[in-house]
């Protein structure tokens, strides 16, 4: 019986920039950091028991390219914060690319896009209380 989700893969162009990005900048946690006989397995999360996320090489995943400006475009990882609003004010001193000059308040809480170096989104969200 399947129990639990292990990993997501986000594709990157130079593990070394992605891992100073999602450590440095987002604030993740190196977890796995294996030269294995098939390329380098590594791994990043938000804490122990997070779901790990691989930086695997490979080309970038921008995502679909979306004529209409205010269509919504998810990345392919979200990452749930308390107070977004300060986390983003933080993320952005350490140098993160946004999509949005600015957290946006949505009927289900408040969201920001990330990019990555290799113009992956990174979804960041805060869920309303209440």
């Amino acid at each position: 019986m399947l129990k639990n989700l292990m990993y997501v893969a986000v594709y990157v162009t130079d593990q070394d920039r992605a891992l100073a990005f999602y450590t440095e900048g987002l604030g993740l946690n190196r977890r796995i950091d294996y030269p294995g006989p098939d390329g380098r397995f590594l791994t990043v999360a938000a804490g122990d028991d997070a779901v790990e996320i691989i930086l695997w090489p490979g080309g970038s995943g921008r995502g679909p390219v979306v004529e209409d400006e205010g269509a919504v475009v998810v990345g392919s990882v979200f990452l749930e914060s308390d107070d977004l609003e300060a986390e983003f004010k933080v993320l952005q001193a350490r140098g993160v690319r946004f999509v949005e000059p600015a957290p946006v308040h949505y009927p289900y809480g408040v969201r920001i896009t990330a990019l990555d170096p290799d113009g992956n989104r990174i979804e960041l969200r805060q869920r309303n209380r209440g």
